[in-house]
């Protein structure tokens, strides 16, 4: 899941003078090691081949600044990277293609709304219902979205991911050029949650990328949006669906959830409509109901837009384009991944879900 950044690990303005001169040493030999990283990356040698973590410049600056920023001993910071191996599947998995793939949104959709995750959801949703419920009153978010991301995500935590996230993060932060800068402050947010869950920084393990658990949140995520949502005081991703039911339904509130409010409507264009460039817009709605209805697009059946949207377009080749109209919502799901093709995913994998449930619910009725 995407990180979301925290005012809480950056350096404090008042950091005391005496150690001004530490920092920027620390900062000079961390830009200098960076540099060699790049170099090594672009020329396809991992820095760290033969080397442990803890014996490079660059860590070293890291292990500098977490210890004047968080008070961590940094011999046991030393002891824990120095644990820690470079695994290039992590690097190959997360470099994207050399050349762009075709973008095909139905199948992309065909890997989610499928039986395993209709079925799978609908016994989740069966076996959480009481948890559900209670996180739908108390954050607003209607159950079957946070069963459809934790399937989307995890299938029900039945794919978490077998990575150790220190080595993973250890190698995004430091032979990563790309997204160093990122996966640098996740492996500050490992090491502080950590030490908050009185957990060995490397028992962790998840996907290639750092996420964790039910939910994949990014360490940092877990810090700022994970809630004990079984209230047994401590949060689980690991073992507990329960603590990742209210943590899902917190971070979508926290990036502006509106309860009662739709999430998407099929679109309808007039022949004329100048598609583009509201597409062009960008995936946060801006385009007000009147703006669209000028521009000749409704909803399927004519209506005018419920609210502000963004117009999606959702492509497959050799088949019609699918044109949506994402409201508010549509857009909160796309902060836990900034794609159109996994909002409108989740989106239908929640609708399959709610619809296998009043039919359920039908069916027993009858019985």
């Amino acid at each position: 899941m995407t990180s979301t950044l925290n005012t809480r690990h950056r350096r404090p303005p008042t950091m005391p003078a005496t150690r001004t001169g530490k920092y920027r040493l620390g900062a000079k030999l961390r830009l200098l090691g960076a540099s060699m990283a790049a170099g090594l990356w672009l020329l396809g040698v991992p820095a760290t081949a033969s080397a442990s973590y803890s014996a490079r410049a660059e860590t070293q600056a890291f292990i500098a600044e977490l210890a004047e920023r968080h008070a961590f001993d940094p011999v046991e910071l030393d002891r824990a990277l120095s644990q820690a191996r470079h695994d290039p599947d992590v690097i190959r998995l997360i470099t994207p293609p050399a050349r762009k793939g075709v973008r095909s949104w139905q199948n992309y959709r065909a890997r989610f709304l499928d039986d395993t995750r209709i079925d799978g959801g609908t016994a989740f949703w069966n076996q959480y219902a009481d948890e559900l419920d209670r996180a739908a009153r108390e954050f607003g978010v209607p159950a079957e979205i946070i069963v459809a991301i934790i399937g989307v995500e995890t299938i029900y935590g039945r794919n978490t991911g077998n990575f150790e996230t220190l080595s993973t993060l250890a190698t995004l932060a430091f032979d990563y050029p790309p997204r160093a800068e990122l996966f640098r402050r996740e492996l500050e947010a490992l090491f502080l949650l950590a030490r908050e869950q009185a957990r060995d920084p490397a028992s962790y393990s998840g996907s290639f990328a750092g996420a964790l658990g039910y939910p994949q949140f990014l360490p940092s995520s877990i810090r700022a949006y994970a809630v004990d949502f079984d209230r047994n005081g401590q949060i689980d991703f690991d073992n507990d669906p329960v603590d990742a039911i209210g943590s899902v339904a917190n971070y979508l509130r926290a990036h502006g959830w509106q309860t009662d409010a739709p999430v998407a409507e099929r679109a309808r264009l007039a022949a004329d409509s100048d598609s583009a460039s509201l597409i062009a817009a960008g995936i946060e709605p801006t385009l007000d109901p009147a703006q669209l209805n000028e521009n000749g697009i409704t909803t399927l059946d004519g209506r005018p837009a419920a609210s502000t949207a963004t117009l999606v377009d959702l492509e497959t080749p050799g088949a019609q384009t699918e044109y949506w109209l994402g409201y508010r919502n549509f857009y909160v799901i796309t902060r836990y991944n900034r794609s159109s093709f996994y909002a409108m995913s989740v989106f239908e994998l929640a609708e399959a879900l709610r619809l296998r449930r009043v039919v359920d619910g039908i069916r027993a009725e009858r019985r």
